[in-house]
């Protein structure tokens, strides 16, 4: 047995790689330097898709935009009971009212679904009324459009297209693996995404980079910093954005996201000298780190820098989670058609521990 299923190889997969060893990460034969900030969220979306799906377009656009239009129709059905619940509750409520299915229109909506559905429940919370999509932006021009009001500048389109491709898969990773599991039922695509969202909610998964902010916001200034992290280790508490249980060595999504911040560091989102604040904590945290744990691997991971880019595109910390699902759906939904494709049921043994029946003299 292996607690956690801890090197337990439970899948062949074309999709992605994520050796931590070496701090790579590869999806579908390529690099993830050669994607981020390189490619649109699009073409990342049909790479996972290639070979999954008949009769791919070209171009992802179009349908996508269309996608979006078709599931803006079930924010109708947003009301209080939805508003009082978070973000990520809201918007999987709302996914779970499309059709279930395993065609390609049902794989679009789903890729459209969690941004169309965060924009519109972050508006309504807010008491302002949700935007309908433009087909004709990209995917990422229509999200930060959607939330906030407003059209965004090429970059900061392009830094969230890094980010969405940077999430977009990463092995065989609980909210995947969820997915695989939902999909090998056959319950169809919209069942194994909200699987998918369900599992990433949880804050040892995707549920961390919202207290980033709260951490940093907390240290205040980098002279602070190396008291205030020596006292959360005291308490107990994990440092949100370092350590993850794959990775060795430093998370490379964690450097493609610190590039995408860069190179919005002139923005008029980016607070100034937040970046080199958020550097200060960050050699702080891992000087402590090596202290304190020297006999653990803990790197700067996919969540610190993640938070450095949400907040600079002025996304709410409440919607980082979501945004996290909007990049990696495309994932799930390629993972479920590649479980399907094997047909194998996963149902794995569990050993039993408990109390015997007493045997009768």
């Amino acid at each position: 047995m292996s607690d956690g299923l801890e090197d337990v190889v439970a899948a062949e997969t074309v999709l992605s790689e994520v050796d931590g060893q070496a701090g790579r990460l590869i999806i579908r034969g390529r690099s993830l330097d050669e994607l981020a900030g390189r490619t649109r969220f699009e073409e990342v979306a049909r790479l996972l898709f290639d070979g999954f799906f008949d009769d791919l377009p070209a171009d992802f656009g179009p349908a996508l935009g269309a996608a979006r239009l078709a599931v803006f129709a079930e924010v109708a059905a947003l009301d209080t009971g939805l508003l009082d619940r978070t973000p990520i509750e809201a918007m999987r409520a709302l996914t779970a009212r499309l059709a279930d299915g395993d065609d390609l229109e049902v794989a679009f909506r789903l890729l459209a679904a969690p941004a169309v559905f965060t924009a519109a429940v972050v508006r309504a919370q807010a008491g302002e009324a949700p935007v309908r999509p433009d087909p004709a932006l990209s995917h990422a021009a229509d999200i930060l459009r959607m939330t906030r009001g407003r059209p965004a500048t090429r970059a900061e389109a392009e830094a969230l297209d890094a980010y969405l491709v940077t999430v977009s898969d990463h092995g065989l990773n609980a909210s995947t693996f969820a997915a695989r599991v939902i999909a090998s039922t056959r319950a169809g695509l919209t069942s194994a995404v909200l699987g998918g969202i369900s599992a990433l909610k949880g804050p040892l998964h995707g549920g961390a980079p919202g207290p980033v902010i709260d951490m940093l916001d907390a240290i205040g200034e980098p002279a602070n910093a190396r008291a205030w992290l020596e006292a959360a280790l005291a308490r107990g508490d994990r440092l949100m954005g370092f350590g993850h249980r794959v990775y060795r060595v430093r998370d490379p999504r964690a450097d493609a996201l610190k590039r995408a911040v860069g190179r919005l560091s002139d923005g008029s989102n980016v607070r100034p000298g937040r970046l080199a604040f958020a550097e200060a904590v960050e050699s702080a945290a891992l000087a402590i780190l090596r202290e304190k744990k020297p006999n653990r691997p803990l790197d700067t991971n996919v969540e610190f820098y993640t938070a450095l880019l949400l907040e600079a595109l002025g996304l709410p910390p409440s919607t980082f989670t979501c945004v996290f699902a909007m990049g990696r759906v495309a994932g799930w939904i390629a993972h479920a058609r590649e479980q399907l494709a094997g047909g194998r049921l996963i149902r794995p043994q569990s050993r039993y521990v408990g109390p015997l029946p007493q045997v009768a003299a």
